[in-house]
């Protein structure tokens, strides 16, 4: 099934291609062919599920001479969560976007950054790890100015600069693995770091890597670009942005190159939990006092991104599967409330909080799944969140980590807090708009329907979800010695 892993790049990538060609013609292609692309790679993604760990050598060269895909647990429920919200998303823009102006020219970029956030994930190779990565972020870029006004243009000009610094970063990252070991290939640098040893310039090199995936994953202290540029997004890019960008540009290529290049070591390790326990308390105080509900939800990225850090930094195999499982669970669910964000902002026309209100009754689909969004991301049960976050907080006291026990916990509680804002000022009471409220369109319902559906099935068969995608992904990270030896052909 090894034919597949290509496909997860390039059916996103021609498509993007292909709208700019066609788009110019034929009005509705772009959002035509999105949903076709995004579909058929979410298919392929939930075919792989299951498969054992496999590689693509591109032109039939062998690594670590040739560039290679790869794909093991980890590398599948990257993918699934990616297209997973990928696909929801590009359904929401169906009729979200009719608002805009050339609306190819939007899902030709949409398929551009999908196409670098699915390369992130199938890599095995450093520098390629880089172009892909830089790929999704320039898409991203010109995704957060798409509305063209003064709000959009400087968040997109704020996160351009900052990003770049940590492009920067990451490159001069590779260029320093590939003098020490003399290759790009992930398992060849890695085999070739067992024999060397870890010496300054690799620490260094393990240094721009935290900082440079650390600023794509909006960790505090490097956060300053989210809470401007996913309020300015349109509804479904702030999705991708919160959902999966962050994710698959930050957390899984840190989590990559620090587990199965490097090995993690007590240095990154005590790193990522100040890291995770500094972005959970940054992250969550200021969103209290948010009275812009987009705003409100990016701060409370930052502070989500901190637990699955926390989890991953722990290096244990419950602190790794609670921090993977999390990494899913906050996808979902945060896609799905910024999506519902852009259905309120969509029929009120505003996002200031106060001037809300009724919307669980006077728009249901809107309103439940917002509801269903906003316990999930609280950590009450049933819902996925729960499960997550009470693995994360059981690893910190296994490991003896009892201030980020406090932390995470206390997190949790103030989480509970904003979002019981949310139910008063946006879900009940009287609305405060003077105009009738209906529900938004069918394709914009849909998609919040299926991110609220999997949040419910995620939580209630929770323990289905950790054996057969969330352990063996724990594995796959923890096993570097089959991380080598696959990758290398054995």
């Amino acid at each position: 099934m090894d034919w597949l892993l290509p496909i997860t790049v390039a059916a996103p990538l021609g498509g993007a291609i292909l709208i700019l060609i066609i788009g110019k013609f034929w009005k509705n292609f772009g959002s035509f062919w999105t949903l076709i692309t995004t579909f058929g790679v979410l298919v392929v993604s939930i075919r792989l599920l299951g498969e054992a760990p496999m590689v693509y050598k591109m032109g039939g060269w062998y690594p670590p001479l040739g560039i290679a895909l790869y794909m093991d647990s980890l590398t599948n429920l990257m993918l699934l969560v990616v297209n997973i919200v990928a696909f929801a998303a590009a359904f929401f823009s169906f009729a979200y976007m009719k608002q805009y102006t050339a609306e190819f020219k939007y899902y030709s970029l949409f398929l551009l950054m999908l196409a670098g956030m699915n390369g992130v994930v199938v890599t095995g190779d450093l520098f390629n790890l880089f172009v892909f990565f830089e790929i999704a972020s320039i898409a991203s870029y010109a995704l957060v100015g798409f509305g063209v006004e003064s709000e959009e243009l400087e968040a997109a000009f704020k996160y351009l600069v900052i990003s770049s610094l940590a492009s920067t970063m990451v490159l001069l990252g590779v260029a320093i693995v590939y003098a020490y070991t003399g290759t790009l290939n992930m398992a060849d640098a890695a085999n070739y770091l067992n024999i060397i040893g870890t010496s300054k310039g690799i620490l260094f090199a393990i240094g721009l890597f935290i900082m440079g995936f650390g600023t794509k994953a909006a960790l505090a202290p490097f956060h300053a670009w989210l809470p401007d540029a996913h309020p300015a997004a349109p509804a479904p890019i702030s999705a991708m942005l919160s959902g999966v960008l962050i994710k698959s540009l930050g957390v899984y290529a840190l989590a990559r190159v620090l587990y199965s290049v490097f090995g993690l070591n007590p240095i990154a390790s005590n790193i990522l939990l100040v890291l995770g326990g500094l972005s959970v308390l940054v992250g969550v105080l200021p969103a209290v006092g948010q009275a812009d509900l987009k705003r409100m939800l990016a701060y409370c990225s930052i502070s989500q991104i901190g637990y699955i850090v926390i989890g991953i930094g722990l290096g244990t195999p419950l602190g790794i599967a609670g921090g993977l499982f999390h990494l899913a669970n906050h996808g979902i669910y945060k896609s799905l409330l910024f999506l519902n964000s852009g259905s309120i902002e969509y029929e009120l026309k505003t996002r200031h909080m106060k001037k809300m209100g009724g919307i669980l009754k006077e728009m249901p689909v809107t309103g439940t799944t917002t509801a269903i969004g906003s316990l999930a991301i609280s950590g009450i049960p049933p819902l996925n969140g729960f499960w997550s976050k009470i693995l994360i907080i059981l690893a910190t006291i296994q490991s003896h980590k009892y201030i980020l026990t406090a932390t995470a916990a206390f997190e949790t509680f103030v989480t509970i807090l904003i979002f019981a804002k949310v139910f008063r000022e946006v879900l009940l009471g009287e609305k405060r708009v003077p105009f009738k409220l209906k529900e938004v369109p069918f394709p914009m319902a849909f998609a919040t329907s299926i991110l609220a559906l999997v949040c419910i099935c995620m939580g209630l068969l929770y323990p289905i979800f950790l054996n057969t995608i969330f352990y063996p992904a724990q594995n796959a990270l923890l096993d570097r010695a089959l991380f080598i030896k696959t990758l290398l052909g054995g």
